[in-house]
C-alpha cells in the first residue's frame, strides 16, 4: 500500500472521528516508519498513478515492534479529558443565558453524532460480515456513550436552574475568615 491509498482507507474508515491524524502525519509517518526498518517498499504490479508513489509492506520488526508496543499499559490506563467537561468546570463564570445554550448545543451535536455513529455501525456490520470484530466493539463503545452522555444532558438541562454555589469551597471559606478577621476588635 502506498502513502496515497492508506489515506484514502483512513477517510473510508472515517479514523478522523477518533483520532487525530492529518494527511500530512500519514506521509512523516511512513517515511518514519520506513527509515526505522519497519516497512519497506515492494514492487507492484501495478503501474504508479502519480508521483512518486511507493509500495510499502511491513517489516518483521515493523511487526514486531507493534506487538511490543500494544503491550504498553498506556494503552489502558489513560483517561480521556473531553473540552465540554472542562468548560463546564469552567461554567460557572458563565451567564446563565450562554451556559443553557451550550448544553443545548452539546446535546444537539451528541444527537447528531449518535445518528452518524449508527450508520456507520451498520457500515462495519456489511462489511466484517458480523459482530465479533474491533470495529464493530469501537463503535458500539462510542454509541453507549453517546447514549449515555444524552441521558445525562437532559438530566443537566432539568437541574441547571438549581444550580448554586459551592458552600465548602476554598474561596468561600477564605472570605469568610478574611470578614472574620477583620471584625475584630485590634488588639492594639
Amino acid at each position: 500500500m502506498h502513502g496515497y491509498e492508506a489515506n484514502l482507507e483512513l477517510e473510508r474508515r472515517e479514523i478522523r472521528d477518533w483520532a487525530a491524524v492529518s494527511r500530512p502525519q500519514v506521509y512523516y509517518s511512513l517515511e518514519k516508519l520506513a527509515r526505522l526498518g519497519f516497512l519497506r517498499e515492494v514492487a507492484s504490479a501495478e503501474a504508479p498513478e502519480g508521483p512518486e508513489r511507493r509500495v510499502l509492506a511491513t517489516t518483521v520488526a515493523g511487526r514486531a515492534a507493534l506487538a511490543h508496543a500494544l503491550e504498553r499499559s498506556e494503552w489502558a490506563t489513560q483517561r480521556e479529558r473531553p473540552a465540554f467537561l472542562i468548560w463546564l468546570a469552567l461554567s460557572w463564570r458563565a451567564e446563565s443565558r450562554v451556559v443553557k445554550q451550550q448544553i443545548a448545543r452539546r446535546r444537539e451535536f451528541v444527537e447528531r453524532e449518535l445518528v452518524k455513529e449508527r450508520e456507520t455501525l451498520q457500515s462495519v456490520l456489511t462489511e466484517v460480515g458480523h459482530r465479533y470484530h474491533e470495529a464493530v466493539w469501537m463503535i458500539t463503545l462510542v454509541i453507549e456513550q453517546f447514549e449515555a452522555e444524552l441521558l445525562w444532558l437532559k438530566k443537566l438541562e432539568r437541574e441547571i436552574r438549581q444550580r448554586g454555589k459551592a458552600l465548602h469551597a476554598p474561596e468561600a471559606l477564605l472570605s469568610q475568615r478574611l470578614h472574620s478577621f477583620s471584625s475584630r476588635p485590634s488588639s492594639r
